[in-house]
């Protein structure tokens, strides 16, 4: 959506987007600092505190006639605790290396909220970190605290208890003062969304003023007229560039414009001449060819000798026809040749076509002795005779040439197959093979199977192939049954 709208609302677009972007940016940074600094504040407060608390420790089981262990450690604690906590203004408690809890410096009624016994996983982390603590993060009420746990030690540096200590993170502060930056921060980014909407409407209306003139020219170009120049006054570097690149493209344009319709007409008649000469050598080559296999066969003592001269000449007046046919189309410059539709028995005509052939490889096959369909029988003789042409001449240098030409009825519709032993076609000339005027052998015009494939889709057909190069190719076309 945003790649169809004009150069002036993407950049305008753009540079309101680069404001609120750089704004959210900016944003997101600043919370997200300030929950990092109240993070580490919270952090270090903490170790404060338990320092201070340890230290306290520390010179209790210095003082104490007790002996220092595990079990003297309530009666150690037993008053010391509380003045510790009031001096320190904390809550801890004292557990044994079991997590049982010894000493707290809670108030009875308040023992409610404890856990007399530490979770085994509190013990195993406490147990398996370098430094011998371990701080959880925890939430109450709505509230996050931390619970930090730490080993007490002897006058050895041996573990005999565990202390808990608490600690509240009280953020209401720095929530507020980061609510008022944001609201002062909020404000200042309305200002400067305000002056980027401002800025960037008269920038890319000063931008674009002249490229609408070039827009609008361009789109006035038209090649069946004169096309007027461009003249802007006092234009930017840039513009003038391209301003003169368009005005030296309409002088070529107009030049190039009489050399392509003089082009176009030369090449028209030049493409109509290769197709005619083309059409009319299609039935010269049949006729030849049954000429030369007369001269070479006919023996008048034969007792068919009259009905393979009527054979004979019917073959030659159908050429002959086709030639007729398309003298009429190109004078009239009308398709070529017209195209006539009418009951055939495709079996009898594709064999009548075989007949100007006289290679042994060629063979034919017919699942059926009548198979009947709708089309012109000249065009359905071109389209047989021009795939078999193209098959023998895919025969160069084989050693053992087979073309097999085979008709058969698959349900509606009537299928010829061509399919021959030869070279094949390479997998890159694949799309191009029916394209006019595209030919892999050094002679010949390439409309052949151009012209088969128009005739084959005029009555409503289909061609195609499949080919191996090195092995051979099979050209299928189908028709319509009558």
């Amino acid at each position: 959506m945003f790649s169809r709208q004009s150069l002036r609302s993407r950049i305008f677009v753009t540079m309101i987007l680069l404001v609120v972007i750089a704004s959210v940016l900016i944003a997101g940074v600043t919370i997200y600092q300030y929950r990092e600094q109240s993070r580490d504040y919270h952090e270090n407060r903490l170790e404060r505190k338990e320092d201070q608390i340890v230290q306290s420790i520390n010179y209790t089981l210095k003082a104490t006639t007790y002996p220092v262990d595990t079990e003297n450690l309530r009666h150690i604690f037993r008053t010391e605790i509380y003045k510790i906590a009031d001096v320190q203004n904390v809550k801890f408690n004292i557990y044994d290396l079991e997590g049982n809890l010894i000493k707290s410096s809670k108030r009875t009624f308040e023992l409610d909220s404890i856990s007399n016994c530490l979770d085994a996983e509190v013990l195993n982390q406490l147990r398996d970190t370098p430094d011998k603590r371990y701080v959880e993060e925890k939430s109450a009420a709505g509230d996050n605290y931390q619970a930090s746990y730490t080993y007490i030690l002897d006058l050895k540096f041996k573990p005999i208890g565990i202390m808990n200590l608490s600690y509240f993170e009280d953020n209401s502060f720095n929530n507020m003062e980061l609510r008022e930056f944001l609201m002062r921060l909020g404000g200042v980014y309305v200002l400067m969304l305000l002056a980027a909407i401002i800025l960037a409407y008269f920038i890319t209306k000063y931008i674009t003023r002249s490229l609408q003139t070039i827009s609008d020219k361009l789109t006035e170009t038209d090649l069946t007229k004169r096309n007027e120049k461009i003249y802007i006054e006092d234009p930017t570097e840039e513009i003038s560039s391209l301003i003169d690149s368009y005005n030296d493209m309409i002088d070529e344009l107009e030049q190039s414009a009489a050399k392509l319709a003089r082009s176009e007409r030369e090449q028209a008649w030049r493409e109509m001449a290769k197709q005619v000469a083309h059409e009319i050598k299609n039935p010269l080559t049949p006729m030849r060819l049954s000429v030369q296999s007369f001269v070479r066969k006919f023996n008048p003592h034969d007792p068919k000798a009259e009905e393979k001269v009527k054979e004979f000449s019917k073959t030659l007046v159908q050429q002959i026809d086709t030639m007729s046919n398309i003298a009429s189309a190109f004078s009239n410059f009308a398709d070529m040749p017209a195209q006539q539709k009418e009951t055939l028995n495709v079996v009898k005509v594709v064999k009548l076509a075989l007949d100007i052939f006289h290679e042994p490889y060629i063979h034919f096959i017919a699942d059926e002795e009548i198979i009947v369909a709708k089309l012109d029988r000249t065009q359905l003789i071109r389209v047989v005779t021009n795939l078999v042409k193209n098959a023998i001449q895919a025969m160069v240098d084989v050693e053992n040439p087979r073309i097999l030409v085979t008709v058969a009825s698959t349900g509606d519709e009537v299928k010829i197959s061509v399919a021959d032993n030869g070279i094949g076609i390479a997998d890159e000339f694949t799309e191009k093979i029916f394209e006019p005027k595209f030919t892999t052998k050094s002679s010949g015009m390439g409309l052949g199977l151009g012209m088969v494939r128009n005739i084959v889709e005029n009555y409503g057909g289909s061609i195609s192939f499949i080919s191996q190069e090195g092995k051979g190719t099979v050209f299928t076309v189908k028709f319509p049954k009558a």
